[in-house]
């Protein structure tokens, strides 16, 4: 397997949009405040330090050759006192004295400056300590006779202000960086909004507040979502006034021909005819349930717990075992009445064909699972997915729909679907099929 570091790159970077946008703005603002900054501060730190260090060596030079010229112990003390009065530096001469036996320090731009400096300006036998204190370098020349001790203020030789150019490069840093922030976050602001919107009629629930906002591109987009929703909303009202008026059509001739039988009598033949009758009827319900908008009932927020027990409790009514269980917080918004149909329709297919149900409700996080196990004889693993096609039957010993139009499971993964949730299926630990709900919170 080839080593890809891109891929490995993109799998710590955020996936949100606002957060992508600020690294592609902060990101090279402050890679290049940084390469400036950097630039910058070694050329002046190496140039201010040359400077200083030739100007206090040009000093150290003068005072020197100004005490060879009379070494006596009143014109030395004449010196060092105008040396600490005008040039800063403390200066004692040590008649008899070398220079110490340890060596130099050598470590820093600041040693090799005053060394190089020396070396140019002076030319005699030297020794530095820059480290000993923290206010003074100590700088030390040889001269005939003796040493001459020089104690110059380190601001004096290095470069000791160069914070104030940082404090000035990471304070415009953070004020565009904060800038670059809130004006982000307006900018993304209107997308979030936009996409929340989408979502929130994926699953059903209208949006009546949402309005087009932020730059042209996404009130672009936010119109062109607007229009498609009225669209899908024109289209979904065409429909369902259609599938009423199909509805009142198909159920005039039944009420006859259930009006005719009544007055037939209570024959063998005139039984079977009813017992087809009703059978018209439920297949006419069942084609209706599928293609009716399950979509124009109102969301409300309602409690899961309530609406399994209710179908636990009509379940034992009819003399089945069906055993619940619920964790958590349920609450959640819903069509009620159509998920109601959508978890009926599931448990009543395992109770057909399962001496004992199981329903298991949790919530984990934002979403809920309700899960419903049997211990019928379940589906063929190659089937498991197909069972949810319209129309479709089991040719097995198990059949969701048997004497039925094959629309029960697909009705419940389209309730399912329209809560921004799906259905799916496998094989229960209890031997028979398991169903899982899955629907977000």
């Amino acid at each position: 397997m080839a080593f890809r570091p891109f891929q490995m790159i993109k799998r710590f970077l955020p996936t949100g949009l606002y957060w992508r946008s600020l690294i592609i703005i902060v990101a090279p603002m402050v890679i290049l405040q940084a390469v400036v900054t950097y630039v910058f501060m070694d050329r002046h730190w190496q140039m201010v330090t040359e400077r200083l260090s030739q100007n206090t060596v040009a000093d150290m030079a003068l005072v020197l050759a100004e005490y060879e010229r009379n070494q006596t112990p009143e014109q030395a003390a004449e010196i060092a006192m105008r040396a600490n009065t005008f040039l800063s530096m403390s200066v004692a001469f040590l008649p008899g004295e070398n220079l110490p036996d340890t060596p130099s320090s050598n470590r820093g731009l600041l040693d090799h400056s005053l060394s190089d400096e020396i070396r140019s300006q002076i030319n005699r036998p030297f020794w530095i300590d820059t480290q000993r204190y923290s206010d003074y370098v100590d700088l030390r020349v040889a001269y005939n006779g003796g040493v001459m001790r020089v104690l110059a203020l380190r601001s004096h030789v290095y470069a000791a202000n160069s914070h104030i150019f940082i404090v000035w490069m990471v304070g415009a840093s953070l004020v565009l960086i904060t800038v670059a922030i809130l004006f982000l976050r307006n900018q993304i602001r209107p997308i979030e909004r936009l996409a929340e919107a989408a979502e929130s009629f994926g699953t059903g629930r209208d949006v009546p507040a949402f309005r087009p906002q932020g730059a042209s591109e996404v009130r672009r987009a936010a119109i062109a979502f607007i229009q498609m929703r009225e669209r899908i909303q024109r289209q979904i009202e065409q429909r369902t006034a259609m599938l009423a008026g199909v509805s009142h059509d198909l159920r005039t001739p039944l009420t006859r021909f259930k009006l005719q039988l009544a007055l037939l009598g209570d024959t063998p033949e005139t039984e079977e005819l009813k017992a087809d009758v009703r059978e018209m009827e439920r297949m006419l319900e069942d084609y209706l349930d599928y293609v009716r908008d399950h979509q124009r009932e109102e969301t409300e927020i309602a409690d899961l717990s309530d609406l399994l027990n209710e179908i636990q409790y009509d379940a034992q009514r009819r003399g089945r075992e069906v055993r619940l269980e619920t964790h958590g917080d349920l609450t959640l918004p819903l069509r009620r009445n159509a998920f109601k149909r959508c978890l009926t329709n599931i448990v009543d297919n395992a109770c057909k064909y399962a001496a004992h149900v199981w329903v298991t409700a949790v919530r984990d996080g934002d979403d809920i699972d309700i899960v419903v196990d049997d211990d019928g004889a379940g589906i063929p693993e190659d089937q498991l997915e197909e069972v949810f096609r319209p129309f479709y039957r089991l040719d097995e010993a198990r059949n969701l729909d048997e004497g039925g139009t094959g629309l029960g499971l697909a009705i419940a993964r389209d309730i399912a679907r329209g809560h921004g949730g799906d259905i799916q299926l496998a094989r229960s630990p209890m031997g028979g099929l398991r169903a899982v709900v899955h629907v977000p919170v």
